[in-house]
Parts: C-alpha cells; structure tokens; sequence
C-alpha cells in the first residue's frame, strides 16, 4: 500500500481502485449472500437451535447484554455468542465519517444503537451519557466493553459512572487499573512489581536521557523506540538502536519529537517470535483464555494449544497478573508477549529447557483473538458469573470433556479452527503481487503470483472468515460494501493518507 511519501493524488487513486474493487465483487459476494438465506431458510442452523433450547431450560434466565464495538470482529463475535445462548443483545459502536458498520445488520442483535464519540470540547461526557442512556432505557444487565483504544480510558470512566447508578454490571477495568495498564511504561512497572519478568525499559522524555541509556547499555544489547500514546505513523517502526555509528543513531534519533508531552519507552529488542493472549478476567480470576500466534498487524489467526509448554506459560503469567489485582479485578486482558527464537528451538529439542517470557505490551481490553471461541457458547455463561453463579451448562461440560478446559478456565471449543479475513488476503496475496507484476517493480516475480494464489486458495478452503456466519452473512457483505466503501470515499473527498487498514478492527491507519 502507499505511504506518507506518496501524493494526495496517488492516494486519492487508491481509494478509487479500491471501491472498484468492492464494485467488481459485489454480484459474486451477493450470490453468496443469496445462497446463505436460502440454505439457513431451508435448514434451521444449530444457532437456532441452540438458542431455543437454552430458552426451554426451566432455569434459564434471560438477560438483556450491551456490546460495544459490534463493528470490529470482537464485538460481533460476542454479540452473536449472547445471542445463540438465547439472550437479548443490544449492540452499538461508533460510526466514523457516517460510515455505517457491519454490526447494525447483524440478525443477533435486538437495537443497534449509534454511540456519540468523545469531545475535544466536552471531553467524555457525550459519549458515557449515550452509554447510559441505554443502559437505563433497555434496561441492560450486562455490559460488554468491546470498544477499541481511543476510547480505553473513557470506557473505564463510563464503568464506574454506569455501575455507580445503575445495576448493570460492567466487563471493564476501572479508570486507574485502564490507565496503568494501558500505558507502556506504567504496565512494565507494575508488572515489575508484581515480581514478573520484563524487558528492560526506560521512559523517554527527553534526548539527553535516551542518550544516557544508551550509554549505559550493556554491550551488544539494542533496543527499539516505542510512542506511549497513540502515534499511526511511529507504530511500524522497528529501528534498531544504538545504528552502526553514532552519527546514524543521532540522524535518526532527530526525527522523533521527544518531550514531555510526547513520551517515548526505550526497551530492550529481543529477537524472537511474538505471541498474544485474551482473557476475560471475574474479579481477580481467569474465566476464559486463548493465545496465539502474533504479527505486527495481526490479521490471522489460530490457537497456541494451552497443553504446551509456551501456552501453559502464558496462562499461568495472566493467572498470577490477574490473582495480584484481587477482586476487583474485571475486564478484557490481553498481552503481547516476545520469546527468544534461541529458546522456543531449546524447547522444542529439550523438555526440560528453561522459559521466558517477555510481556511488551497489555491491552485492557477485548482482543480479535476472542473470534477463536466463535461455536463456544458457554462464553455466555462465563461473562454471566459476575452477576450470578452460573451452573456447568451442558456446553460447558461437552468442552471439559474434550480437553479444552483447564481449571474451569474455558478454552475455544474447536482449537484447530483458524481465522482470516477474505477481503484482506485477497488485497494482499492476490491483488498487490499481480499489480507488482504488471508494473515491473523489481520485487516482483511469477513465483511470489503463484505462492499467494496457493495460500489464498488455503485459505478461502480450510480457513474461517472472521466475519462471515451462514446463518448470519448480511455482516459479512455490508463490512466490504458499505462500510470500507463508504471510508475510502470519504479519504478520496478529503484527501486523507492512509498506509494500511485493519479489517477486523475497522482501522484506519493515518500517515
């Protein structure tokens, strides 16, 4: 895709070449969409199903749940769980530049309602009073927190404002635990108290103190700069530091606005494959958890298997993290963790061989990762525990008895499932190699055509869509035509820049 380098007008273009795009495929996208209402018409899913027996159990009770966020993969994913569980589900989101996202037309929501953003003038105030306008007006038992990290800190303010007037329960760390969390330097901190291991880290305010750390560093160690706050363009960039020379460190080290206001982490560069984890954390306990592989921009999706020694491990660091914040501890909580490569290779060869993880980031709240549990429906049950015991639903047990339950910890029902988003792979195996190989660029070649053809072909076989369901595909189309539709014509008006997109997470990176 085009960068910050790029003209407006060749951005411009590519906005254009990519609502074609959506164009060219709406009748094969629309026959699919036809032939899904038809199949779930003629066959009754096992959704429905499920959800009419769930009703039939004398000790059911039905809840009325809140999902934010039913735009992204993660908030859809959820809602539609809620709702094959046999509850009512509300769900509301965002809508950027009025694009209308896919969530509105999924069949598992009851309402979906439109959330005010936060104001630079008004601050929160709009978007946690719309919050509990629906709260109060649906009367919702339940608050799931999907939303995505512009608005972490708000989510927490609207927890303790909703759960202080209402009854409603909230899945949402407080202002403070969000916060800390949330922050890079301020996690890494805490998880040093807490007696786990981290990489080394140092907050940057200032040149002279990177400066300082570098000198001090041990020999050969190197480090990679990251921003504390929110910072699209900066997110990609995996420089290394100290450069060769320290005229190249210091060219380098110039281009980034350092200050007080715009603090940095100098942290340790540890070479090694990169993992994340979600969890759905009850006052203090681990309820649900899933790992898996992670990238830079993750966009597929499988499960690390909880039974190895890397899973294990990163399950007993989120059970010690979790059991350290005591019971008032609930929310979504995922951690970006690095192992050595030396490591996973000496834990492959020997049993016994030592590990270490390296937590490098937390994110307080729900990750994409929890499309994994997509078919686990006692995740309802789970969320439910923080309004009342929930006994072992029949679902529940069926998972324990396959092995995907440790502790009463709840795992994806079907760990061999793995996830992609079709619109993604088809831009990025298909459409930019072909489009290399057209225009001659010197990184092309028939070979590298070939190799993503093959692995789209995997994937559209023996992958699942994150966003499509067969009893529930309307998501799926409106996501490719109405709504990255509608955001590409609105950068082409605006002559926005953008270098990638995020499509589970409806992210829009800016450069």
């Amino acid at each position: 895709m085009l960068g910050p380098e790029n003209s407006v007008l060749e951005h411009r273009l590519q906005n254009l070449v990519l609502i074609a795009l959506s164009i060219i495929f709406i009748p094969i996208d629309s026959f699919i969409l036809f032939w899904s209402f038809v199949l779930n018409h003629v066959f009754r899913s096992k959704v429905e199903d499920h959800r009419a027996a769930a009703k039939r159990d004398p000790s059911f009770e039905q809840r009325t749940i809140l999902v934010t966020g039913v735009g992204m993969t993660k908030g859809l994913t959820l809602a539609r769980l809620f709702y094959e569980a046999g509850h009512e589900v509300i769900g509301a989101d965002f809508e950027p530049h009025g694009a209308k996202v896919c969530g509105r037309v999924s069949r598992s929501l009851k309402r979906f309602v439109p959330l005010r953003k936060p104001d630079p003038k008004q601050g929160s105030a709009p978007y946690i009073q719309s919050l509990l306008d629906v709260v109060t007006n649906e009367k919702v038992d339940l608050w799931v927190s999907c939303s995505g990290v512009a608005s972490a800190v708000e989510d927490g303010e609207a927890k303790e404002i909703i759960e202080k007037r209402t009854s409603c329960k909230a899945i949402q760390f407080d202002v403070q635990t969000t916060q800390t969390l949330h922050e890079k330097h301020t996690f890494i901190a805490r998880t040093r108290e807490i007696g786990l291991a981290v990489p080394e880290t140092h907050e940057i305010t200032s040149r002279a103190a990177i400066d300082s750390a570098l000198r001090n560093a041990p020999q050969g160690r190197q480090y990679i700069m990251k921003t504390i706050g929110m910072d699209d363009a900066n997110r990609g960039d995996m420089t290394l530091l100290p450069k060769p020379t320290p005229a190249e460190t210091s060219k380098h080290l110039s281009k980034l606005k350092i200050s007080e206001k715009s603090a940095w982490i100098l942290q340790q560069y540890i070479k090694g494959c990169e993992f994340c984890t979600h969890a759905l954390v009850i006052k203090g306990e681990v309820k649900a958890f899933v790992a898996c592989p992670s990238a830079e921009l993750l966009m597929h999706y499988e499960t690390v298997p909880v039974e190895s020694r890397l899973g294990q491990a990163m399950l007993d660091f989120t059970k010690t993290y979790a059991a350290a914040e005591g019971t008032s501890f609930t929310g979504h909580l995922s951690f970006d963790f690095l192992v050595e490569n030396e490591e996973l290779d000496n834990l492959n060869n020997d049993p016994d061989a030592e590990l270490t993880l390296y937590p490098i980031e937390c994110n307080p709240r729900a990750h994409t990762a929890v499309a994994l549990f997509n078919d686990t429906t006692a995740m309802a049950d789970a969320y439910l525990s923080i309004i009342e015991e929930r006994p072992v639903s029949p679902s529940y047990a069926d998972v324990a008895a396959h092995g995907t339950s440790h502790e009463h910890i709840l795992m994806p029902k079907h760990p061999d499932f793995r996830y992609y988003w079709v619109g993604h792979d088809l831009v990025n195996l298909v459409m930019l190699p072909l489009l290399s190989l057209v225009t001659l660029r010197r990184d092309s070649s028939i070979s590298t055509v070939v190799k993503g053809l093959d692995t789209f072909a995997d994937r559209v076989l023996f992958w699942r869509d994150g966003t499509y369901e067969m009893w529930d595909p309307l998501p799926w189309w409106w996501l490719y035509h109405v709504y990255w539709p509608q955001q590409f014509l609105f950068c082409f008006l605006a002559g926005k820049k953008w270098s990638r997109v995020n499509v589970s997470t409806c992210k829009m990176f800016e450069c």
